[in-house]
């Protein structure tokens, strides 16, 4: 077994993580002398390279290097007040462009936790309206701390959109410097759905997104239909990335699999595939979609379909084993995450990392009232005109703004693009739906171990001798406000899932995990602020991971694999009526034991 698990420490973290390939460790440095564009136009003056904390310590000259080492000690790095506004040191020392997330974040053990959102749409895709600003200025309102613009590829996007959306996100960072602001893209990947390419800022961000859609869009290129030729296309696309990044033609790049169930397209040796080539590049799906308004009821003035949009039925290339039932959401989260003992938890059980997010796929939002801009030229423009007021409330949207009920929240050991991307990358994240919970720590310890820092956090491995007993410790920290719903979620219960590593799948098309369950749940006493969990697992002799859920326990069954698997799982969405607001859970990405 352990030939299927190889690990590599990460010095600066200090924290094991889990690689998925055999020949060697996973690499997790980031190079230091890749030259980022740093001459962004903001009222006529350029962001000196000291204050673009976009661009790492590493990465300056010696003199930018001991300019921003003087501002640091000083006070005036990362104070954004005192450097963008009128007659302070922005006049001084030019526009900065600050990398710092806001004050929303919360901070459990060595991390804060920044909230995100990687899958939004503008007025550069085909079916989108909104300014990057529109999206950017809201999910800063809303509590995001960073936010990924995800246009669809395309013929259009490839030619023109992918360069003419840059300038709007180079100008939304300046606009808005207590949000991390990352450009990329939605891929239509060859042979499959979509999923979001997210790139690291710098000088050559848009050239290595152009020159990848370009060769590896299945729109593009002509080819989303199931067949090994495109299956093959998507698998150069990921190598791709990471030449890009190993040439440092980018600091870095990540690909994750959106709405991976919607409509059957993403098959489990596809997903197996894109982990397996590039483990470092290929990193997860989304655990639940956007378009979580889509649900609600016609009768509340929403567009009554299926939440996520999750409202199709097997075609011509969907994966024929796939049951009918996996076209829907449960709870709002997509049946690959939602099923205990289904597709994650397979993949899970080989001992390889693959995480979840959630997003808000904004495309068109629920009772906004704008329309798009009048006399636009998509075909030719490459973007729709800026939005106009348009007078009428549309009830027809299934869409809310970034942040709005969905956030993707990651423990970041600092405030920059790349701890960012550094969490995201080793599965330190967990999501939620309509702000549930305030926060959440989850640690795997040696049983008897109360520092409240120790322990492996979400996405990690414990290693420890056999025979040593183990216990996970969840820390929840309750709402305590209304959500934007202007309700205040009650978290009723947590579940605690467990599951055995068994070592590589020899079917690579097997989306069960038999000896995968629901082994414990917590109930919340009422009034509580802050609740606290303990489990022992006993002396381990066997490597297992462990996951956790909680919901506000409204509407609840039986999983699909049974009351013994899971008895009291989210329930199947009902397309039409399904109001998002009413149905909350949150989960977390695995931590794996691994005794020896």
């Amino acid at each position: 077994m352990s030939r299927h698990l190889v690990f590599a420490v990460d010095d600066e973290r200090d924290h094991w993580i889990i690689a998925n390939r055999s020949e060697g460790p996973m690499g997790h440095g980031h190079p230091h002398t890749h030259d980022h564009d740093h001459h962004h136009d903001h009222d006529g003056a350029s962001t000196p390279d000291a204050l673009d904390l976009s661009i790492p310590d590493g990465e300056l000259s010696p003199a930018d290097a001991s300019r921003r080492g003087f501002l640091r000690s000083a006070g005036l790095l990362g104070a954004a007040a005192g450097l963008t506004g009128a007659g302070t040191a922005a006049g001084v020392f030019g526009t900065a462009d600050i990398a710092v997330a806001h004050s929303a974040s919360t901070r459990t053990g060595d991390f804060t936790w920044r909230a995100g959102d990687h899958h939004i749409h503008t007025q550069h895709s085909s079916d989108g309206k909104y300014r990057v600003a529109d999206h950017v200025q809201h999910g800063v309102a809303y509590g995001l701390d960073w936010l990924v613009i995800t246009d669809h590829g395309g013929a259009t996007h490839a030619k023109i959109g992918v360069e003419k959306v840059n300038p709007d996100i180079v100008k939304a960072r300046e606009q808005f410097p207590e949000a991390l602001v990352f450009q990329g893209l939605e891929w239509n990947i060859p042979a499959a759905e979509h999923g979001t390419i997210i790139v690291h800022p710098g000088k050559k961000e848009v050239e290595v997104l152009k020159e990848f859609e370009t060769n590896y869009d299945g729109s593009v290129k002509g080819a989303s239909s199931q067949s090994a030729a495109n299956e093959a296309l998507a698998i150069a696309g990921l190598n791709f990335l990471a030449a890009a990044k190993k040439n440092r033609r980018v600091s870095d790049a990540m690909f994750f699999a959106n709405h991976p169930s919607r409509k059957g397209l993403d098959s489990p040796h596809e997903i197996r595939g894109w982990r397996d080539a590039q483990p470092d590049i290929a990193l997860g799906f989304e655990g639940a979609p956007g378009h979580q308004a889509a649900g609600i009821p016609a009768t509340k003035y929403g567009p009554g379909s299926g939440r996520g949009y999750y409202d199709s039925s097997p075609g011509a290339d969907s994966f024929a084993a796939y049951p009918l039932e996996s076209y829907r959401t449960w709870g709002g989260f997509d049946w690959m995450t939602s099923t205990v003992g289904g597709l994650w938890d397979s993949l899970l059980s080989e001992g390889k990392p693959w995480w979840i997010t959630a997003n808000s796929d904004s495309h068109n939002v629920l009772w906004d009232t704008s329309v798009r801009g009048a006399n636009s030229n998509f075909d030719a423009n490459g973007r729709y005109n800026d939005p106009e007021h348009g007078g009428t409330l549309d009830v027809a949207n299934g869409d809310f703004w970034p942040g709005f009920y969905s956030k993707t929240h990651v423990g970041a050991a600092g405030d920059d693009y790349r701890h960012v991307m550094d969490g995201l990358r080793v599965g330190r994240v967990w999501v939620d739906h309509g702000g549930l919970v305030k926060s959440l720590d989850v640690r795997a310890r040696v049983q008897g171990d109360r520092n409240r820092n120790g322990g492996t956090p979400l996405g990690g491995v414990l290693k420890v001798r056999k025979g040593t007993s183990v216990e996970v410790t969840i820390e929840v920290e309750l709402a305590d406000k209304p959500n934007w719903a202007q309700l205040l979620p009650v978290l009723a219960r947590v579940d605690l899932i467990q599951g055995a590593v068994t070592g590589a799948a020899s079917d690579r098309d097997v989306f069960t995990a038999p000896r995968t369950k629901v082994v414990k749940s917590f109930e919340i006493a009422k009034g509580r602020k802050t609740a606290s969990f303990t489990y022992s697992f006993g002396k381990v002799t066997a490597p297992f991971y462990f996951r956790v859920r909680g919901t506000d326990g409204h509407f609840s069954q039986p999983g699909i694999h049974g009351a013994g698997v899971d008895p009291t799982g989210p329930k199947l969405d009902v397309v039409g009526d399904a109001d998002p607001w009413l149905d909350l859970w949150f989960y977390a990405n695995p931590i794996w034991v691994l005794p020896s």
